[in-house]
């Protein structure tokens, strides 16, 4: 057995933190959005950029961060990845016009990218000498992402509010320069032979960007505008290059055979499809708050704690139990149908519609559908996967969620524009772009609930697979 680092719970902390301010920079922008709207220029349209870059970045480069992380050591990667959060912070707090926005939103989802899947492996060696003592230090660390959905929403507000948006991101910087005076008590991890997959890393989040900006820009070119479909070919031959580099060279991101793991193809059909629900309600629920119901940036951050502190209780107090009690599947599938049912619930907003009526009610279910989904899914879509390859599969599933938020509300945010969201001034027209946007995500959900009950094995069906599946999965 490995002797414990009597360090272990104050570098636990340094990786809570972490793990709370990646979280966070994906909620503390929601309420700063109008501000950075009108200051900066950006169009209804555009403005999911904000959104977007980051999570494009994040979400295509976490399989690379974390094979760095392998290569490299992962506190040398932690480390780096805080100074590439930093300065993204700054290029984002000091943009003034639209594009140097988003860049700076892109270089922080790049940071955030080496941090999370490094201060995981990090966790691992902490408190892999004992198993309690290793839940215990999960479930800490699990709590922080919730814990920094919710701080983000409140900050948002308070800094847009009395402050400026630029603020959003300054606050990255103290925080930041304070935890890489912290890595000293993280355990030093000695680098290691091999090789980066450079060409699957570029292939996979180039084609992820182009399939976005496609959907972005469709409602101005047309759908069926050959800029659009060279746009969408040109997004699917890259995909489809990465899926060639990862059969063909010696080390890819993502060997294709751990796609034979039981319920990780499920699972991550069920995170995409959450993502593409949840992400897009939370965005265009910002914008009814400020654009419509006329709530200024902390009322609006206000606003949303309750969903947000309903979120954190379950997720980090009821779902395990749950959990435990009646397995992933039903709480998967059934959290994606309640999640849908609350935003059917959104769909029936009103121009003179109240936060107590037509907001509240409905957020509070959506908030339990996405409590009771989130856990089991990333549980069920690593719990097949054998011990040397469960970092693959636990980046393969947060990848997806970020590709499916991404997606998602590129598609929703189109769909909006059609519907009218791009009329700001008129509150009918901007809450019938809204609520159709809430109903498509209805759709989305429910069809991510139905397709987990139908597909996903059980429990009990997945065990006797898994000893198979290691034997099958490639290196």
């Amino acid at each position: 057995m490995s002797v414990a680092d009597p360090r272990r719970w104050w570098a636990l902390l340094v990786l809570a933190a972490a793990q709370f301010m990646v979280i966070m920079d994906t909620s503390i922008i929601g309420v700063a959005l109008p501000e950075m709207q009108r200051d900066l220029g950006f169009t209804p349209g555009d403005l999911q950029w904000v959104f977007n870059a980051y999570v494009i970045a994040f979400g295509g480069l976490l399989l690379l961060g974390g094979r760095l992380s392998d290569l490299l050591g992962a506190r040398r990667v932690f480390t780096a990845g805080w100074a590439v959060l930093i300065a993204g912070s700054v290029v984002a707090a000091a943009a003034q016009t639209a594009w140097v926005e988003v860049l700076g939103r892109a270089v922080q989802g790049v940071g955030g990218a080496l941090i999370a899947p490094s201060a995981m492996t990090l966790l691992m060696i902490l408190f892999s000498h004992d198993p309690k003592e290793l839940g215990k230090a999960m479930a800490l660390y699990g709590a922080a992402a919730p814990a920094g959905g919710t701080a983000g929403v409140f900050l948002g507000g308070v800094f847009t509010e009395w402050l400026s948006w630029p603020w959003v991101f300054i606050v990255y910087v103290p925080i930041g320069l304070a935890t890489l005076a912290a890595t000293g008590l993280l355990p030093a991890v000695a680098p290691r032979r091999g090789a980066v997959d450079l060409l699957g890393a570029v292939t996979v989040t180039a084609g992820l960007a182009l399939a976005v900006f496609a959907v972005v820009r469709a409602p101005e070119a047309g759908w069926g505008s050959a800029r659009t479909l060279l746009e969408l070919g040109g997004a699917g031959v890259l995909l489809a290059l990465f899926l060639v580099v990862q059969k063909t060279v010696r080390e890819p991101l993502m060997p294709l055979g751990i796609w034979r793991v039981p319920r990780l193809g499920s699972a991550n059909l069920a995170m995409a499809l959450l993502g593409a629900a949840w992400i897009p309600m939370w965005y265009f629920l910002n914008l009814y708050l400020q654009q419509v119901l006329g709530y200024g940036a902390f009322a609006s951050g206000a606003a949303l704690l309750p969903m947000t502190g309903l979120l954190m209780v379950f997720m980090t107090a009821i779902t395990a139990r749950l959990l435990g009690r009646f397995g992933a599947k039903p709480l998967i599938g059934g959290g994606l149908l309640v999640l849908a049912l609350g935003l059917l619930w959104l769909s029936a907003v009103e121009p003179t519609g109240t936060f107590l009526v037509d907001v509240l009610p409905a957020s509070l279910v959506a908030a339990l559908g996405m409590s009771l989904a989130y856990i089991p899914a990333m549980l069920a879509a690593m719990s097949g996967a054998p011990q040397e390859q469960a970092g693959l599969a636990s980046g393969i599933v947060n990848t997806t969620y970020q590709v499916g938020s991404a997606l998602g509300l590129a598609a929703l945010t189109a769909l909006a524009t059609s519907q009218g969201a791009d009329r700001l001034g008129d509150a009918a027209a901007l809450t019938e772009g809204f609520g159709t946007a809430f109903l498509a995500a209805a759709v989305i959900a429910a069809v991510g609930g139905l397709a987990t009950l139908l597909w996903m094995r059980g429990d009990n069906a997945a065990r006797p697979a898994r000893q198979e599946a290691a034997r099958k999965v490639s290196a």
